[in-house]
């Protein structure tokens, strides 16, 4: 009996027209474009002004599904991957699921912070090799402005909005689609980056509102010495497992949070800079839409291409971390 293999058949992504660039955050705290493009590497994030994170989820689904040129119907099943609920219910997969009207659909989100896509593919990937879908729609979606406190210089030029989606389909080329994953956490990560009130534990209440509880909390410099660290080992672990070198991955497609974590996972993998995907210039940090936007933006420009090996690392709140070997197919190739 051949073994079904989950594959991405198609991506789509959307992003807010309004942009927050480094010369405005001059502007708002006391930083500079020098400052923040070298511990940084971003020069402009999206800012979504109206609407919620189902906005940028639902957007990009309907673009994914115009470049696999299928209707809403066809779907079985909606995942999305995000921290940045419209509301705490019902889930962002039902508000996206009306928003598209994919009414023979049914879904759920997942909240992992940066690390959502990956741990949301790999979950999607599960009805797909069981048998029992055949066509599964992951979004990471995020309005990290919704979180972000702008008068914090160290936090707030981070963050962005966007949207992005995969199509998973099932494949009976075993050397082809997701071939192996690793997904971790520790949530004695949690000093060091979450938010602090609006769940079950600080509820809303004036005070937690006037000490700006709602907002993302991050010790910089912990999170960076963990993150350097888990991002590249767990990029090195899946390569080695599976008897890689940097010469056999066409493409690192890295979580977008720092450039100098990027180029850390690059060097631990052996991988050239031209083999990494990066557009943490132009977004900054859209935490669970980093990885399939940089999918979606390499597809359209025709650099993805048929038996390309990628691998897909990620670092979030949790703490959260993993990667994903993938073969990209014919199916999914311009």
């Amino acid at each position: 009996m051949k073994q079904t293999r989950a594959t991405i058949t198609a991506v789509g992504h959307w992003v807010p027209d309004d942009r927050l660039t480094n010369a405005d955050f001059e502007k708002m705290v006391d930083t500079t474009d020098e400052w923040i493009r070298t511990r940084t590497g971003i020069v402009e994030r999206r800012i979504l002004k109206t609407g919620g994170t189902s906005d940028l989820a639902a957007n990009a689904l309907k673009a994914m599904l115009r470049n696999r040129g299928i209707g809403v119907e066809e779907l079985d099943l909606i995942i999305v991957a995000t921290v940045t609920p419209d509301m705490f219910f019902p889930s962002t997969a039902c508000l996206v699921q009306e928003k598209v009207g994919a009414k023979q659909a049914w879904g759920f989100d997942v909240s992992a912070a940066c690390s959502g896509f990956p741990f949301a593919l790999v979950t999607g990937a599960q009805f797909i090799e069981s048998g029992t879908y055949r066509k599964v729609a992951v979004i990471g979606a995020d309005k990290m402005s919704s979180i972000t406190d702008y008068t914090d210089r160290n936090n707030s030029i981070l963050f962005g909005d966007a949207g992005a989606a995969v199509l998973l389909e099932p494949s009976e080329d075993p050397s082809a689609g997701i071939l192996d994953s690793i997904c971790r956490c520790d949530g004695s990560g949690e000093k060091a980056l979450h938010m602090k009130a609006g769940g079950s534990l600080n509820p809303a209440t004036h005070e937690t509102v006037e000490k700006r509880m709602h907002y993302i909390y991050q010790d910089g410099k912990a999170v960076f010495k963990v993150a350097v660290v888990s991002m590249a080992d767990i990029s090195a672990e899946i390569m080695e497992r599976n008897h890689l070198t940097g010469k056999d991955v066409a493409w690192l497609v890295p979580h977008q949070a720092n450039q100098r974590i990027i180029d850390a996972t690059a060097d631990r993998m052996g991988l050239a800079r031209s083999q990494v995907m990066l557009n943490i210039d132009r977004y900054g940090n859209t935490t669970a839409a980093t990885i399939p936007l940089c999918l979606s933006e390499w597809w359209q420009a025709k650099k993805l291409l048929a038996g390309q090996t990628i691998v897909m690392a990620s670092f979030g709140a949790g703490y959260t971390w993993g990667a994903v070997l993938m073969k990209w197919t014919a199916a999914n190739a311009r």
